[in-house]
């Protein structure tokens, strides 16, 4: 058996970054993961969670794909596509709807790490 226990991702400023993860998107916090000696952040999302990494980034930040589908990127799903929307729109964050018809939504966290954001399937619109 193989599952997710995590995914890392690089930030240049690690509060900018939890300005974005928790403050837009909601995620919480992980005070209990240990401090590997530079900055960053342990974030919960679900029963996994998200490393974020303040370090150099190896990857060009110009020239990303504009959908965030084209592009590597990490999917949530939420439960309210029109108050994520909103709220996307409140905070001037640009995204684009997904080019496959569902209810889902690409946007780029400060850094240019591309989001996907999913209507549960469980959910109405």
């Amino acid at each position: 058996m193989i599952q997710l226990h995590h995914v890392s991702l690089i930030v240049a400023d690690t509060q900018r970054a939890l300005d974005f993860y928790v403050g837009l998107l909601g995620l919480e916090i992980d005070t209990s993961r240990p401090d590997l000696g530079f900055p960053g952040a342990w974030l919960n999302v679900g029963d996994r969670q998200i490393h974020l990494l303040e370090l150099a980034n190896p990857d060009p930040l110009e020239g990303r794909p504009s959908h965030g589908g084209r592009d590597r990127h990490t999917a949530f799903v939420i439960d309210d596509f029109a108050t994520m929307r909103d709220k996307l729109d409140r905070a001037g964050i640009d995204y684009t709807l997904s080019r496959s018809g569902r209810q889902a939504l690409f946007c780029h966290d400060p850094d240019q790490n591309a989001v996907e954001l999913i209507l549960s399937p469980n959910q109405g619109v």
